[in-house]
């Protein structure tokens, strides 16, 4: 076999169409054996002699792509100095662009004896491990060209490859589950239909299946365990994992972009499925411990801020260049539109404490390819002072989490939550004004993966867990949940009704909130996982939507409150309210106004008392302040929102001076929740009773 030099750029596999450059950091190693794996299971080992910077590198004339390659490490093994080098192991390339196989749990894939974790362990783990493989980079994209919706126009979708397309009746049986479910027409219909504009994906990365829960008979069904951050993961492939996952995840993107919807990868950078000084030694463990973890004082352990067994090294040089080159990688090869941060505290946190200033958000805010998709962070971690909702720079969006609790709050009738609500409704300005940033900052959600579903959300008090196999120990004990007065299921059609009614609340709630709206999939049709809040190991009927056979009226419902905000910028603002009449607009009427629902402005009393669970909100179309995207004057229809969270129905007054003639167009109080267009004219001064726990919208035309 020939083996030229080759070149120390770019990291990992790189093919040209006449060979492959391997390229691979580590300064830990006494010396690098990249193997060649062939299908009998033997392998060619060539030694990596060229080294630039700590960057062993060859090029190697005929290796074509679907080769399947590793690394082996000859070096120090001495965990007291952090070190865990051990050429027994073949270890997956850290810039790997695809992956194939799956581990096979054993004391192989360790580097050190069960029975005696201070002694090294040879054992040859190349049967029991994934291996690289070499990809052809080689794509049509044809005219794609990325959406770029801007963040006033974005609906977000949150949804799981598997679990959103694995019941779907209108798919084939061997697409269900993958990458190209997400490409066929059945689910582009739904997601335009729905009003979707960006299909946030949880995690596509190769990840790893914990050996703890294989054991058990389950499985990392989120995925929230990374060890390949270039590589789509192979599970998820329908047509094979030698490189053809790959051409299927842009395959994916291309469909999805040519229906006008953007792709944001969930992403996890804080830590990887190596674990702690008991976890396997897959890659980054064995190539340079040192170099891509946190170690504590004693380095034979990890510091974990994640609560997965270690975190990666935010100051380390080639920790954030491994980071940049895969968000880089992933936006200029595979067209993704975006990236949502899990636990973004941990990547902040350059040494404790978690840093605005630090080297991976000043790296990010310089790079021309990354500054310019859709950044957004889980602003918080498991460290110390690692809730950060509202401290991120102003790049960035943010999950709000503190719009969930709050919204949770108001509707399940906890007291003095409804001068945080009017907060919240009106875009977090507490949160996101003081450093420049807009209400778009902020990323409205009632419900996501983590935690109970729409449906279980009104349908349990507690958690129920049991199927995770830790006793019901796992997952949020504190859901600010409430049953409606049965837990799980139940006949009781008041209870059910007080249900559905609740479900219609949230969605509208989270539609007429200014920032960006996401949905979790499946919500619009009230998906339930049986009370499980912490479904992370379910890869079955308990996570996969149970798609409707009909058009269910909650459906419908979502779909109605998704187009309502799109076709009215009142409800997606770029800028903050004032509180006063707007210069220009020759209107004497406030952008905002707030009522007491027997009509009377609040007053700071109304807003500090206790048992306050009901108001109307005027939201003045005629007094946007911002231009749009020409400079011209941008004007609306006006509208009243009436929210009634107490638990009797209650009278609201129409408003005297803010205008003459309404027409109800949501009612939440009703079953099918008044879609836009059908409901009863009202006039200023007339009284509207509200059932208990429902919004009304009035809406009066420009």
């Amino acid at each position: 076999m020939q083996v030229w030099p080759g070149e120390a750029y770019p990291l990992g596999a790189t093919y040209d169409g006449a060979g492959t450059n391997f390229a691979v950091f580590t300064e830990a190693a006494d010396r690098v054996e990249l193997c060649l794996l062939h299908d009998d299971g033997s392998e060619t080992a060539v030694e990596l002699r060229e080294s630039d910077a700590f960057v062993r590198h060859a090029y190697l004339p005929g290796v074509m792509p679907g080769q399947r390659y590793g690394f082996r490490v000859h070096g120090p093994y001495d965990p007291a100095r952090g070190l865990r080098c051990n050429s027994a192991k073949l270890l997956l390339d850290p810039y790997a662009k695809a992956v194939s196989g799956a581990i096979r749990w054993g004391e192989e894939v360790y580097g050190y004896h069960f029975d005696e974790p201070e002694r090294r362990n040879d054992l040859d783990s190349a049967p029991h491990t994934m291996t690289s493989v070499v990809i052809n980079p080689y794509f049509d994209w044809g005219d794609d060209r990325p959406p770029r919706t801007d963040y006033q126009h974005t609906v977000i979708y949150e949804a799981h490859v598997k679990g959103l397309t694995m019941r779907h009746p209108g798919l084939p049986e061997e697409l269900r589950g993958t990458y190209a479910a997400l490409a066929h027409p059945a689910i582009i219909e739904h997601l335009t239909k729905l009003g979707v504009t960006a299909l946030e994906l949880m995690p596509v990365h190769q990840f790893v299946n914990d050996h703890r829960l294989v054991d058990m008979g389950l499985n990392n069904y989120w995925g929230y365990n990374t060890i390949g951050f270039f590589a789509p993961h192979n599970a998820y492939a329908s047509w094979g994992d030698r490189g053809q996952q790959v051409l299927e995840f842009k395959s994916a993107v291309r469909a999805l972009h040519e229906a006008g919807i953007e792709v944001i990868l969930d992403v996890v950078y804080n830590h990887t499925a190596e674990g702690n000084h008991l976890g396997p030694t897959l890659s980054f463990k064995g190539i340079d411990n040192p170099s891509y973890y946190r170690l504590t004082d004693d380095p034979r352990y990890y510091m974990d801020t994640t609560g997965t067994g270690n975190s990666l090294l935010m100051r380390s040089p080639h920790v954030l260049q491994l980071i940049m080159d895969s968000l880089r990688y992933w936006v200029t090869e595979m067209h993704v539109d975006g990236f949502r941060f899990d636990l973004a505290a941990t990547l902040a946190r350059q040494f404790h404490e978690v840093d605005r200033l630090s080297s991976f958000f000043d790296l990010v805010q310089q790079d021309p390819v990354v500054s310019q998709v859709k950044l957004i962070a889980e602003p918080w971690d498991v460290g110390e002072g690692g809730y950060q909702v509202g401290n991120f720079p102003p790049l960035w969006t943010e999950w709000n989490g503190k719009y969930r609790d709050t919204v949770r709050d108001l509707w399940r009738g906890e007291p003095r939550a409804l001068a945080e609500f009017a907060s919240r409704l009106t875009g977090s300005s507490d949160l996101y004004q003081d450093d420049g940033r807009r209400p778009n900052a902020s990323i409205n959600f009632v419900t996501c993966h983590d935690g109970f579903t729409l449906h279980d959300l009104v349908a349990y008090n507690d958690k129920h867990n049991d199927a995770n196999g830790e006793d019901n120990r796992d997952g949020e004990s504190h859901n600010r949940s409430w049953n409606c007065g049965a837990e799980g299921d139940t006949d009781d059609p008041a209870v059910l009704g007080l249900r559905a009614r609740q479900t219609r609340n949230f969605i509208a709630t989270l539609m007429l909130s200014q920032g960006v709206p996401m949905l979790s999939h499946g919500d619009e049709f009230a998906r339930s996982q049986r009370g499980n809040n912490n479904a992370y190991c379910q890869d079955n009927e308990v996570s996969w939507v149970r798609w409707p056979e009909d058009d269910p009226g909650l459906l419908e419902f979502t779909r109605a409150m998704v187009w309502l905000r799109r076709d009215h910028p009142v409800f997606r603002r770029r800028r903050f309210f004032h509180g006063r009449p707007v210069e220009g607009t020759h209107d004497e009427l406030s952008d905002i106004a707030w009522f007491t629902p027997e009509g009377g402005e609040m007053a700071q009393q109304d807003w500090d008392s206790a048992p306050a669970s009901a108001l109307t909100v005027f939201l003045n179309g005629n007094a946007i302040s911002e231009p749009g995207p020409r400079g011209e004057r941008i004007a609306d229809d006006s509208f009243l929102l009436m929210f009634n969270a107490s638990p009797e129905p209650l009278d609201f007054l129409v408003p005297v001076d803010h205008g003459r003639q309404w027409q109800v167009i949501v009612d939440t109080g009703r079953p099918e929740g008044v879609p836009p267009g059908t409901g009863a004219k009202v006039t200023a001064g007339d009284r509207l009773t509200l059932p208990d726990r429902s919004l009304t919208v009035l809406q009066r035309p420009a």
